[in-house]
């Protein structure tokens, strides 16, 4: 579908602000007037909209922001209870949770990057979890991943949209958490997930499908923490 619109803007609609195309209200994939609770979101949907060129075909990977949206109106609203369980169970095998044996440089490193966040999410959430060496697998604590839990469901939807979208991207909750508390930024939460591949690139050198993966990686997380950003202004105008 190539752009089929002049215009885009954005005005107040009941739960927060919707924008327009041509002056109609944009819906979701799902047929769902598209509101999200702030201006400033609202405002970034329609500057991905309106940077569409002319004649150009909307591609759904060059509006990130509209995609999280819309996947929290049409699947995390009616399936709410379900998404949290999918995000939090992330927990029980997080990519923080799970270290190299050898060589020492890439154990240091692990460590380096990610024990501070482990640290951080036992001190926030009073969720302490269980660190593994080597490929064996590991039963996480209940009442760690019960208040783990309890920090997905405290997002509301839309958000929780960002969150399991981080979470999946990053393979780990503790970083989508971090970056949503502000913690870390996107450029870090790249850097921690990623710890490994950088390692392995820096010792062999890269290749041009590896690249593209990284970049799709980092253009994922940094869309979700933009999004969770933009959520957050409403909160902090409040």
């Amino acid at each position: 579908m190539k752009r089929f619109y002049k215009e885009t803007a954005v005005e107040p609609a009941v739960g927060g602000f919707r924008v327009l195309l041509d002056g109609k209200p944009m819906r979701t994939p799902a047929k769902a007037v598209l509101v999200v609770p702030t201006k400033p979101l609202a405002e970034a949907i329609a500057a991905e909209w309106d940077g569409v060129p002319d004649k150009m075909e909307i591609n759904a990977a060059h509006l990130p922001l509209t995609r999280l949206a819309a996947t929290g109106v049409d699947r995390v609203v009616p399936r709410r209870a379900e998404i949290v369980v999918d995000t939090a169970k992330y927990a029980g095998s997080d990519l923080l949770c799970y270290r190299a044996t050898t060589p020492a440089s890439l154990v240091k490193l692990q460590h380096d990057a990610w024990q501070p966040l482990l640290d951080w999410a036992a001190d926030r959430y009073g969720a302490r979890l269980t660190v593994a060496s080597g490929i064996t697998f590991v039963d996480q604590p209940e009442e760690a991943m019960r208040r783990l839990g309890d920090a997905v469901a405290a997002h509301a939807d839309l958000a929780l949209s960002a969150l399991y979208n981080l979470t999946h991207t990053a393979g780990s909750l503790v970083i989508a958490l971090a970056v949503a508390e502000g913690r870390l930024t996107s450029e870090g939460a790249f850097a921690a997930a990623q710890v490994d591949e950088l390692y392995q690139v820096d010792r062999w050198g890269d290749d041009p499908l590896a690249v593209k993966h990284r970049d799709g990686v980092a253009k994922d997380i940094d869309a979700s923490a933009r999004f969770l950003a933009l959520l957050e202004q409403a909160r902090l105008r409040g």
